[in-house]
């Protein structure tokens, strides 16, 4: 098995390097990443257990992915972008347990066994409306050159939301900056995506100055946290609004979002499920319940903050209604979470970082309900709950060991494992291996 992902990542490489151009404007790019993640945790102490539990056993975990991330320009303004990717690994407790989850690699992988997918194929067409220009840096899906500062840009294909939704400077990447879920992107925001954390749809964005104004949509998968997509497009889908403003405080830049999403698909109701179980007798089960269309809404506030030029800041706050269960995030019906992140330059390394983070992560009451009356869902499930916020420490230091290659070490403390304050605290370890270009 590692043989055949060195073999990928080898071909990925040398695709990658073919054709590949420093010059603005870039006409075509080639850019890989390869991450690999360890992690392990440690025992705790646990009166109970049920089928959705963290195991209070030592374990240890793995994800491997790699991406090619190849774009071309088509004409004036318009853009392709293509992403073969591979990916395997073994979660912990078979990715039940928690609600933040320690490593947000996993959800792409799917076994032990290396796996071969598309993750993107997408068109950008950009519309210039003038207001001066701004250059653009060459990255992954990301052509360099230069652009209006007042423009209108639609992306339509197959793409992650979180590629257009929800970004931050400090803390939005687990491949470089936090591992944990809770900390990739806003904890209550349920936004559509297969099981690798992937879609099909569009956004549309408008750039004016300082503000922007983002809209999408995208299709949701035909069964919670599936990998098979419904195309029904207008039937259930994905929404989601957000308003970007960028900003200077003391000189120093920073930016502030405002994200508003709304679901639509067939979802069980938490209620429905309780009341069922009261009719029949048993533990409620949402699969009895998931016979309608339901809307799922929330809303998310994101800011970061220069503090100097080696040092940041960044928070989030979400909240979800959370009367519908989880249907392609994890189970996290509100969130509060910020930290502080460190440049190397600091303290002489320039091209290292530093990042300290805490989350507080909470459930709706008909969701706690649910699982206090022994009910599963897809990630949580004790048999009981003795109901208190998940506590998520995370610190990490990402060391720059050669050339476009980064390792890290990261360290996570989670208390009240699944919001039960029966379960834990637990620490977990991780180890990452990270090469981009």
């Amino acid at each position: 098995m590692r043989r055949v992902s060195i073999i990928l990542v080898a071909g990925m490489l040398a695709l990658a390097q073919f054709g590949y151009a420093q010059d603005a404007p870039e006409e075509t790019s080639a850019k890989v990443q390869t991450t690999y993640v360890w992690q392990g945790k440690s025992p705790f102490g646990a009166p109970y257990s049920g089928p959705h539990s963290l195991s209070p056993d030592r374990e240890k975990s793995y994800s491997f992915t790699a991406t090619a991330a190849l774009g071309t320009r088509a004409w004036t303004g318009g853009e392709f972008y293509f992403n073969p990717e591979v990916a395997q690994g073994v979660p912990l407790s078979g990715l039940t347990g928690l609600g933040g989850f320690t490593n947000g690699e996993i959800a792409r992988t799917s076994g032990p066994n290396p796996t071969f997918y598309r993750a993107r194929l997408f068109a950008r067409q950009t519309w210039g409306f003038g207001g001066g220009s701004e250059s653009v840096q060459s990255d992954a899906n990301q052509l360099a050159g230069s652009v209006d500062r007042r423009r209108l840009v639609l992306t339509a294909g197959n793409l992650a939301v979180l590629d257009i939704f929800d970004d931050n400077r400090f803390s939005h990447d687990p491949r470089t900056q936090f591992l944990n879920w809770s900390l990739m992107t806003h904890g209550a925001y349920d936004y559509a995506a297969d099981a690798r954390g992937y879609s099909w749809g569009f956004a549309l964005e408008y750039f004016h100055d300082a503000s922007t104004l983002r809209a999408g949509r995208f299709i949701q998968p035909k069964e919670p946290n599936q990998l098979a997509l419904d195309p029904r497009v207008f039937k259930h889908y994905g929404d989601q609004v957000e308003i970007e403003r960028a900003y200077a405080l003391a000189n120093r830049p920073g930016k502030l979002r405002i994200l508003v999403f709304r679901n639509v698909a067939r979802m069980a109701g938490y209620q429905d499920a309780l009341d069922l179980a009261a009719q029949a007798g048993g533990a409620p089960d949402i699969n009895a319940v998931r016979t309608v269309e339901r809307v799922k809404h929330g809303l998310g506030l994101n800011f970061e903050q220069e503090i100097s030029p080696t040092v940041g800041l960044f928070g989030r706050a979400s909240w979800a209604d959370g009367q519908t269960e989880t249907y392609a995030f994890t189970e996290i019906d509100r969130s509060l979470s910020g930290g502080v992140s460190v440049k190397g330059g600091a303290f002489g390394r320039a091209r290292d970082s530093l990042g300290i983070a805490y989350v507080r992560n909470g459930l709706s009451t008909a969701h706690r309900d649910y699982l206090g009356a022994g009910g599963l869902g897809f990630f949580l499930g004790d048999g009981a709950l003795n109901y208190r916020p998940e506590n998520i420490l995370e610190a990490y230091y990402s060391l720059n060991v050669a050339k476009n290659t980064l390792f890290s070490a990261d360290f996570q403390r989670i208390s009240n494992l699944g919001y039960n304050a029966d379960r834990g605290p637990a620490t977990v370890v991780s180890a990452r291996l990270h090469y981009g270009f």
